[in-house]
């Protein structure tokens, strides 16, 4: 693959898309939308927990199915991704232009999804990982830095508003993306075979699964109540595991061709302006604040700098506040409210929806507010509402009831527009401590603490859920009669680890023969993780504190030498 306009591929880089004399800078930002909506999709990923946690039960999770855990850090790996291809990308955009990266980020993100429908297909986990968190995550990266220092090129007079353009379309990805696969999902899933009501069926249960006793010998089954068949509009009872289909496979594979289309129209969108271009009738206006610079500093040069690192800190911890809730957002909010009545599927998928909606509003508005204000006193606001909101998470979980699910709606969504906000707003807080030369690199090099937060957030909120779990199962185990945990399960308290890895035992089914009076802690799982969250936001709250001017050492002195020579 040739970087030079002269080679095969020349037409797509950066000296082949200088826009003309008298181009209009306003027909840049729909192309880096329409690509951000597309890869922004990676946030509705909470869509596809549901089915690929029983992608062999259909109806209820099987003892051979992915567990939520495992699904979640799909996710996690193409944040991963995302980030580390993005500190490799970004120096590469400045040198072959945007079209170019977007070209290649259509086709990792289109690529990863047809290689994830496989895995699904084959139900090959490793293949979901490979496709869709590494080929797929790749994709991420470079479809996020593609436009973002072409837009601040373009619009040197209004940078956050610049950069909340560039990155608002990945915030609402998910407000497409999450109707879109949850549609095809619906489309595409059928249900399994129906063998009769629990009391019309022999079941036997060994090593923690259940099995039926029918004509053709023992066939591994789920039993599903009400709730769970209702999905699918059947009824509850026992349904024989590998006989239907989620959708998530044929789903994968729509999605991928559908994302690569549109990304690749959007790439050919790109232009980035001649040398020297300015806003007609704009000249550069004296600094308010010494925050803003008017030099620069050269990408290998600005990672030895205490500013790098803490703005690292500043967006890793940010980030992780929001993503671990995001990759869970559906299960979470069902867990939580899941007896109220009008949290349904349909409920939960919306819940989604308006996450991304939220998401999206809160980068371009969050930026936008930071040409006025300043970077620093916007991220401030991001710690200080933050940290009391999730504070409050907690108090509505406990408290239950309409009211309750309110003020949680409320307060998760405030949180998403920080969340988003944080992303558009630190392109143009790096602007300004490191100057505009390489901003696109140094912003590529930044998001490793995306990275780091893609692994941080799903293995605390997982981790921590998982514990909850545990210890809640335990305690309603220990309230009910041990015969009653025998008939119910088919197998003795002794076996409790085997039931409860195998799915058998879960909080709900234990709830349908616990004691009156019993508690369903289902509501509390989540407590631990919301107060851990905070605390990441006091941390970053001081780290942003600490943000200073770089010093003038770190400054490029002439067009092409940096201050002091980068390291080898």
């Amino acid at each position: 693959m040739s970087d030079g306009a002269s080679g095969a591929l020349g037409f797509l880089h950066k000296e082949s898309i200088v826009a003309p004399e008298g181009y209009n800078r306003w027909r840049v930002p729909p192309a880096s939308i329409a690509i951000h909506l597309c890869i922004g999709s990676v946030y509705a990923w909470s869509v596809f927990n549901p089915a690929l946690t029983r992608e062999l039960g259909v109806v209820s999770s099987s003892g051979g199915d992915w567990s939520l855990s495992s699904v979640v850090w799909i996710f996690s790996v193409a944040i991963v991704c995302l980030g580390l291809t993005a500190a490799v990308g970004g120096k590469w955009l400045e040198k072959v232009g945007p079209r170019y990266v977007g070209v290649v980020a259509a086709t990792l993100w289109g690529g990863g999804f047809l290689i994830g429908s496989v895995g699904i297909a084959m139900h090959q986990l490793w293949l979901v990982y490979l496709g869709y968190g590494v080929f797929g995550g790749a994709g991420l990266g470079l479809g996020y830095v593609s436009p973002v220092s072409t837009l601040i090129r373009w619009f040197p007079d209004r940078r956050g508003m610049a950069t909340g353009m560039a990155i608002m379309g990945f915030g609402g990805g998910a407000m497409i993306g999450a109707p879109l696969k949850q549609w095809l999902l619906d489309l595409y899933q059928t249900a399994p075979d129906y063998l009769g009501a629990t009391n019309t069926v022999s079941l036997v249960t060994e090593g923690g699964r259940r099995f039926a006793e029918t004509a053709n010998g023992l066939v591994e089954v789920v039993v599903a109540n009400a709730s769970e068949a209702a999905v699918f509009g059947g009824e509850a009872g026992v349904y024989v595991v590998g006989t239907g289909n989620t959708g998530a496979a044929a789903t994968f594979m729509t999605l991928g061709i559908i994302y690569f289309c549109v990304m690749m129209f959007a790439a050919f969108q790109y232009r980035v302006p001649r040398e020297g271009w300015a806003p007609e009738g704009w000249t550069p206006k004296p600094a308010a604040s010494g925050m803003v610079t008017r030099n620069n500093v050269h990408i290998d040069q600005a990672i030895k700098t205490p500013q790098f690192w803490l703005l690292w800190v500043v967006l890793c911890f940010n980030v992780t506040a929001g993503i671990g809730v995001i990759g869970v957002a559906k299960t979470m909010i069902n867990e939580i409210f899941g007896d109220l009545a009008l949290v349904t599927a349909a409920f939960a998928g919306t819940y989604v929806l308006m996450i991304s909606v939220f998401n999206m509003v809160g980068r371009f508005f969050w930026a936008s507010t930071s040409d006025f204000i300043g970077r620093k006193n916007t991220y401030h606001c991001f710690f200080i509402i933050g940290t009391i909101l999730y504070c409050t998470i907690p108090f509505f979980a406990a408290s239950g009831g309409m009211t309750a699910l309110i003020g949680f709606y409320i307060a998760t969504m405030i949180i998403f527009t920080m969340y988003g906000g944080g992303f558009a707003t630190i392109p143009a807080y790096l602007a300004d401590i490191f100057g505009t030369m390489h901003v696109g690199g140094i912003h590529g090099r930044l998001l490793t603490a995306w990275s780091t937060a893609g692994v941080l957030g799903p293995f605390a909120i997982t981790y921590l859920r998982n514990l909850s779990r545990e210890n809640a199962i335990t305690d309603l185990v220990a309230q009910i009669d041990p015969a009653t945990f025998a008939a119910a399960f088919g197998a003795p308290v002794t076996q409790l680890n085997e039931l409860v890895a195998a799915n058998t035992v879960t909080i709900a089914a234990l709830m349908e023969i616990a004691p009156a009076g019993a508690i369903d802690p289902t509501p509390t799982l989540y407590n631990t993780t919301m107060y851990c969250m905070a605390a990441l936001l006091v941390i970053a709250f001081f780290a942003n504190l600490m943000v200073r001017p770089v010093h003038d050492k770190h400054h490029v002195k002439t067009a092409d030498q940096p201050a002091a020579a980068p390291a080898e």
